[in-house]
């Protein structure tokens, strides 16, 4: 009952209080972003959600679009700002995403949603992580957020999925909120391989 019906209106409802409170914040970072990422604050990218299906994310806009001579964006970590080293140190772009929660898109807890050319590369076990809708925050985020690699993460999206409750999603959501407070287990220049590159290396090397 929990997963099917209060899960979701548990997230309504937190999610549009939660961004009532937070629109201060919200209003203050979106003006600073409109003028020092040339009139670009948000970031927008395309993420399967439950059951594949694939919506529209959104978040503060933490990178500028620095490109090489060729015109290739410069790699993540070359193009995270000043600022976006601060919102990203405390959680601050993903405020929008409780926008997301509010449409349904996504949950407060669940499987971080990925990029979408990830699909072909999980295996049938992992592919579960779709069956329920992603979360802001969730199990792997919890248990070393930026900091474990692909194959743990996706074994704690396994085991969230499959011990999905309440009393779980309160445990999440408050060791959310202290690493969040603490700035910790956060990487600030992602160097891991795409997950697309680890699984088809990983395969090639098996």
């Amino acid at each position: 009952m929990y997963k099917t019906v209060f899960k979701r209106v548990i997230d309504f409802s937190a999610s549009l209080i939660g961004f009532i409170l937070l629109f201060p914040i919200f209003l203050i970072v979106t003006l600073i972003l409109l003028i020092t990422n040339n009139g670009q604050p948000f970031f927008f990218q395309s993420r399967p959600g439950k059951d594949e299906k694939v919506f529209r994310i959104m978040k503060f806009k933490s990178m500028s679009d620095k490109t090489d001579e060729n015109g290739t964006l410069l790699p993540d970590a070359e193009r995270v700002t000043k600022l976006g080293t601060f919102i990203r140190k405390f959680s601050l772009d993903e405020i929008p995403q409780l926008l997301n929660v509010i449409k349904g898109d996504m949950s407060l807890i669940g499987p971080r949603p990925l990029l979408v050319r990830y699909l072909p590369y999980y295996t049938k076990e992992e592919q579960i992580r779709h069956s329920v809708r992603p979360g802001i925050t969730g199990l792997a985020q919890v248990s070393g957020r930026n900091s474990i690699g692909w194959d743990d993460k996706l074994a704690k999206d396994i085991e969230y999925v499959q011990n999905l409750s309440f009393k779980t999603d309160l445990q999440i959501l408050f060791k959310t909120v202290e690493k969040v407070v603490k700035g910790s287990d956060i990487n600030l220049s992602p160097d891991e391989l795409d997950f697309n590159v680890y699984r088809a290396a990983k395969k090639e090397n098996s």
